[in-house]
């Protein structure tokens, strides 16, 4: 088998593309240590917990919507639950799931922070681009997140880590059918 090397092009595209995230995610981690003292992933943990139906969320939903693994996630709720910010609660329609929950001091600390990093997002990201490569940006994005998702050639959806089957559980019972 012979290896597809990059192209000039692909090889430029790819360093700028390196250089761009890891100066991003720097620019807003450093951000919201400065203004919360936290990480930009429990950041996202309480913002994704904030936008769910009463504040609240299975395990393994907020672990796929953060495209991070079960254990990742588990280590981010653990430390914002000893903070205060979240609390977890037993999932009543699937005993092998648990609820993520925002609490009133989470979204408290989330209501505080928000200005400052959505500053940050505008002046690091989008200030820097025209409404037509915003549009091109989320397509890209789109496209390759959409991609990486899909299972191997004969893989199964359960082997993404942040993935496995389980019966929903929103704080709803499942509708009957």
């Amino acid at each position: 088998m012979t290896t597809r090397w990059l192209t000039p092009e692909e090889q430029r595209a790819w360093r700028a593309y390196i250089a761009a995230s890891q100066l991003l995610e720097d620019a807003i981690d450093r951000q919201l240590q400065q203004e919360a003292g936290m990480p930009h992933l429990f950041y996202s943990v309480l913002a994704n917990l904030s936008e769910a139906p009463d504040r609240r969320l299975r395990m393994t939903d907020l672990a796929e919507t953060l495209k991070i693994t079960r254990s990742r996630l588990t280590y981010a709720v653990t430390r914002l639950e000893r903070d205060g910010m979240v609390r977890r609660e037993d999932c009543r329609w699937d005993r092998r799931s648990s609820l993520a929950v925002l609490t009133d001091a989470g979204m408290a600390v989330l209501e505080r922070t928000a200005p400052g990093h959505v500053d940050t997002v505008r002046a690091s990201l989008f200030d820097r681009l025209t409404p037509e490569q915003v549009g091109q940006l989320e397509e890209i994005c789109t496209g390759i997140a959409r991609g990486l998702q899909k299972p191997e050639a004969g893989g199964a959806a359960e082997d993404v880590p942040w993935r496995r089957r389980s019966s929903p559980c929103s704080g709803q019972p499942p509708a009957q059918s």
